[in-house]
């Protein structure tokens, strides 16, 4: 990983400003004549995103967004990455960097850089297609902020305090700020400000689709027809994962297995998952399982069914289990490490993706807020 550091950083360091990469966007004819690995379908690079029209032109667009807090690891797999990579074949995908949010945990410049590149260069070996996706900082489209401030004004107190993700960040440890509280606010200005169709999220997010959708009610009753209101799709097989103690899998609970983490580090993670006390001649209960429930998302339904009916005849200890979890899990992830070096070895590629990402969320991000603007009187 520590080599992985350096060549993220020295592409930080090469990159130029947003706006000197964005000059360099080629036009609609030069796109659609590029059949490299660097462009965009003019198709969906510039399509048209007014409110009215763009249905007409694709009916659904989609919009998820994931946090550059540290490594990414099997939960933000599997909750996130995975559900958002299969929807890139149903509409126009739109995923975002979320640096803006990461600001209320991570204190560090350097570190949020690190991250925010890696989560690029991660969610890419994972198999995001930029040809049929849009990747994209948060912070590359300030106008968000803009929208979260709106919102606000309209924002009713008791429905942040209701907010369950900030009640249980404060029972676990973590400083309460204004950034931390008003989330749901930037969450819902993330979500409708690209009019968003479809949102996929974790069970624990059901909450902020929720919120967003007041607050979009909120201003369509005060203003006018604004906003539409977007729908959340959780992937009930996957809406939680578990971690290493059996707990929801999360960095900041430390319970976490790595999707790049080295083979030695993971190994060790997957042997520490926490298991009861029942000897190894005896029956297991595999519906409770943490082993059987990580290795569900790795395995095939006659290797998973093996391994039920193996728990419940007693006779192999949890060790063995988890040499079996860590084996077929690595083989799971050996494609996209092997994508991730490949990607690696061209400094320029998340680059380019991330500034044409930008030019794009940028094109849709204007238009919505000169309706929003306008509803409210700044314009």
């Amino acid at each position: 990983m520590a080599n992985d550091e350096s060549r993220i950083s020295k592409g930080i360091a090469n990159r130029a400003v947003a706006p000197a990469v964005l000059s360099g966007i080629r036009t609609p004819g030069e796109c659609a004549e590029d059949t490299s690995p660097y462009s965009i379908r003019a198709s969906s690079f510039f399509r048209h995103s007014t409110f009215g029209i763009r249905h007409l032109v694709n009916p659904m667009r989609i919009l998820s967004g994931i946090q550059p807090s540290g490594p990414l690891h099997i939960g933000n797999y599997f909750g996130m990455m995975q559900p958002a990579i299969a929807l890139q074949a149903e509409g126009e995908a739109l995923y975002f960097i979320a640096d803006y949010h990461a600001l209320t945990t991570l204190r560090d410049a350097e570190t949020l850089r690190v991250n925010s590149h890696r989560v690029a260069l991660d969610f890419l070996a994972c198999g995001l297609d930029p040809e049929r996706a849009t990747l994209f900082r948060h912070s590359d489209v300030p106008q968000v902020t803009e929208l979260a401030w709106i919102l606000s004004t309209v924002a009713p107190m008791g429905l942040l305090e209701r907010a369950t993700s900030y009640k249980d960040k404060l029972a676990r440890g973590m400083s309460a700020n204004v950034g931390l509280f008003s989330y749901p606010i930037l969450m819902a200005a993330d979500i409708l400000i690209y009019d968003s169709d479809v949102v996929p999220v974790g069970k624990d997010q059901k909450q902020h689709i929720e919120i967003t959708r007041d607050l979009a009610v909120k201003m369509n009753e005060t203003f006018g027809q604004v906003f539409k209101l977007p729908e959340a799709r959780i992937r009930a097989a996957t809406e939680t994962v578990p971690g290493i103690d059996g707990q929801k899998m999360s960095k900041s609970y430390g319970n976490n297995i790595d999707i790049f983490g080295d083979e030695k580090e993971t190994r060790k993670r997957v042997m520490s998952i926490v298991t009861d006390s029942t000897p190894v001649e005896a029956p297991k209960d595999s519906e409770r399982s943490t082993i059987v429930q990580l290795y569900s998302l790795f395995a095939s339904k006659d290797e998973l069914a093996n391994m039920k009916e193996r728990f419940k005849k007693g006779g192999t200890g949890y060790g063995d289990f988890k040499k079996e979890l860590f084996e077929k899990l690595w083989e799971y992830l050996a494609p996209m490490r092997k994508r991730r070096e490949e990607i690696l070895r061209d400094k320029s590629y998340i680059d380019n993706v991330l500034a044409r990402g930008a030019k794009h969320a940028n094109e849709i991000a204007n238009q919505v807020m000169q309706r929003v603007r306008a509803a409210v009187g700044l314009r």
